[in-house]
C-alpha cells in the first residue's frame, strides 16, 4: 500500500478498508508516514469524515499501537470501571467518582489528561498535591488498582503512542475539532485500559468543546458506537457546561472542594453532586454491580454517607505518594494564593448567564492553566464561591473570591469575571445539568 493513495482515496471521498486504516496507523506510529502525510490524513479525515466502521478501526488500531492492559491475572473481584470527560470548567467530578465506585465494588484505572486552554486537567489538579506521582510506571499503576481500587494517573508512554504523535500534528494543524479524530483518541486510550465498562461525560455549553446541543449529541452518539462496537460497553451522558461546575475553579482549590464534598464537611454543591451520582449509577451498572442506575446511584450516597469513598480517595492519595494524612490535613499539603479577595457586582439583580469559557480563562490568566502544552502553572491561584444562575446579588456583593499571585493579576481577573458573568433583573428559566442518556 502507499499512504499518499489511501490519503488520496479518503480525500475523494472513498471508504477506507480495516487494512488501510491500519495501515496509516502502523505509518503513524513507526515513523513511515511524514509530517506532511500525517497532517494531510488528519486534515482529509477533517473535512471528509468517517464511516462508524472506520472510526472503529482508527479507534482500535491506535489502542493497539502500544501496550493493552490486561488484569486477568490480578483476579479481581470486580469488575474494571472507568469515566472521561470531554472537559469543562470546574469539572473535578473524577476526582470524586473514582473513590466513589472503587467503594461500591468496581475497579478504576483512571488515565487523566492535563488541561490545556480554558478547561482544567485532573491531572494538575492532582499534582497540586504534595508528593503526588502522576506518572507512577504500569506496575505501580496496577499494585494501586489492586490494592486500593482505583488510581488516578497521566497517560503513559506505553499507551496508545500512536494516537499523541497523530494528536500533536492535529494540534497544530487545526483538526483538533475533528469528531472522527476526537473520538479515536479518547478510545483508543480507554481501550487501552483494559475495561469492562466505560461512561463519557460529554459537556455542552459556553464552557465545552460542544458549544451546541447538536454537536454534543453528535460526539456522544459516536462515543457510544465505536466503542462498543470496538468491544468496550459503553454510556454517555450530556451535561451542562454554560457555567461553572460546583463552587470553586483553579487547581488547589479544586481539590480543597473534593475532600469536602467526599468528607462532607458543608453543603455539597446541587450541580456537582447530580452529575457525579448519575454517573456512578451508570458506571456501576456498566459493571453489573446493581440492576439499575437508581440503586446504584443509592449504593454511591451510602459510600459517601459512611466515609468508604473518603478513605479511599485517602487511600489513593497514600499509594501514589502523596501524605498519609491528606484528607484530615488537606489544607497544610496544598498551596495557598498570597492575594485573597472579593470580586463584586456593580448592580442589583439575578445572576442570568454566565460564559463558563470566559470565567476559565480568567483562571487561565492567574496563571491556573496554560495555553501551551510545556507552560508552567501555580496551582494556588483561581476562583473560589463562584456564584450560580439564579442568585440574587447586589451592588458591591461577591460574585466570587479571587486568588491571585499579585493584586495586579486579581485586578484583571476580576474585570474578566464581571465581563463573564450576567446581572439582570429577574431570575433565569431553570436549567438541568443533566441533558441526555445516549446508550
Amino acid at each position: 500500500m502507499l499512504p499518499q493513495e489511501i490519503i488520496r482515496r479518503k480525500r475523494d471521498g472513498h471508504e477506507l478498508s480495516a487494512d488501510e486504516v491500519t495501515f496509516i496507523v502502523r505509518g503513524i506510529h513507526d515513523g513511515s508516514l511524514s509530517e506532511g502525510q500525517v497532517a494531510a490524513f488528519a486534515m482529509t479525515v477533517f473535512f471528509r469524515g468517517m464511516t462508524t466502521a472506520e472510526r472503529v478501526a482508527l479507534t482500535l488500531g491506535l489502542a493497539r499501537s502500544g501496550l493493552v492492559l490486561d488484569w486477568a491475572d490480578l483476579d479481581l473481584p470486580g469488575p474494571v470501571l472507568d469515566k472521561h470527560s470531554s472537559g469543562g470548567v470546574g469539572d473535578k467530578v473524577s476526582l470524586m467518582l473514582a473513590p466513589i465506585v472503587a467503594a461500591c465494588g468496581g475497579f478504576v484505572p483512571m488515565i487523566s489528561g492535563r488541561g490545556l486552554g480554558h478547561t482544567g486537567g485532573t491531572l494538575d489538579k492532582l499534582a497540586s498535591i504534595s508528593g503526588y506521582n502522576v506518572q507512577p510506571d504500569i506496575a505501580t499503576f496496577r499494585k494501586v488498582v489492586r490494592e486500593v481500587g482505583c488510581a488516578v494517573i497521566g497517560q503513559t508512554d506505553d499507551l496508545a503512542p500512536a494516537d499523541r504523535r497523530l494528536y500533536a500534528t492535529r494540534d497544530v494543524t487545526g483538526s483538533v475539532e475533528s469528531i472522527p479524530l476526537l473520538v479515536s483518541s479518547i478510545l483508543s486510550k480507554k481501550i487501552a485500559e483494559g475495561l469492562d465498562g466505560l461512561v463519557m461525560d460529554v459537556k455542552c455549553g459556553s464552557g465545552a468543546f460542544c458549544d451546541t446541543e447538536d454537536m454534543a449529541r453528535d460526539l456522544a452518539r459516536s462515543l457510544v458506537a465505536v466503542a462498543n462496537r470496538a468491544g468496550l460497553p459503553t454510556v454517555a451522558l450530556i451535561t451542562d457546561m454554560d457555567r461553572v461546575l460546583g463552587r470553586d475553579v483553579g487547581n488547589a482549590l479544586e481539590v480543597a472542594e473534593t475532600v469536602a464534598y467526599l468528607a462532607g464537611n458543608g453543603t455539597r454543591e446541587p450541580r456537582l453532586h447530580e452529575v457525579t451520582m448519575a454517573l456512578a449509577g451508570e458506571m456501576l451498572v456498566l459493571g453489573k454491580l446493581v440492576p439499575d442506575a437508581a440503586t446504584g446511584r443509592a449504593q454511591a450516597e451510602a459510600a459517601l454517607a459512611d466515609g468508604r469513598a473518603a478513605e479511599t480517595f485517602g487511600r489513593m492519595v497514600d499509594a501514589l505518594g502523596g501524605p498519609s494524612d491528606f484528607l484530615e490535613h488537606s489544607a497544610r499539603y496544598l498551596a495557598h494564593a498570597p492575594v485573597v479577595r472579593p470580586c463584586t457586582a456593580e448592580r442589583t439583580g439575578y445572576v442570568v448567564g454566565m460564559n463558563a469559557r470566559d470565567v476559565g480563562i480568567a483562571v487561565v490568566t492567574l496563571g491556573g492553566g496554560r495555553t501551551h502544552a510545556d507552560d508552567a502553572i501555580d496551582p494556588s491561584v483561581g476562583l473560589t464561591d463562584v456564584v450560580d444562575l439564579g442568585t440574587p446579588v447586589r451592588a458591591g456583593s461577591p460574585l466570587c473570591i479571587v486568588h491571585a499571585a499579585t493584586d495586579a493579576a486579581a485586578d484583571q481577573a476580576m474585570a474578566e469575571v464581571r465581563r463573564a458573568i450576567r446581572i439582570g433583573d429577574g431570575p433565569p428559566a431553570p436549567k438541568p445539568v443533566l441533558m441526555e442518556r445516549v446508550a
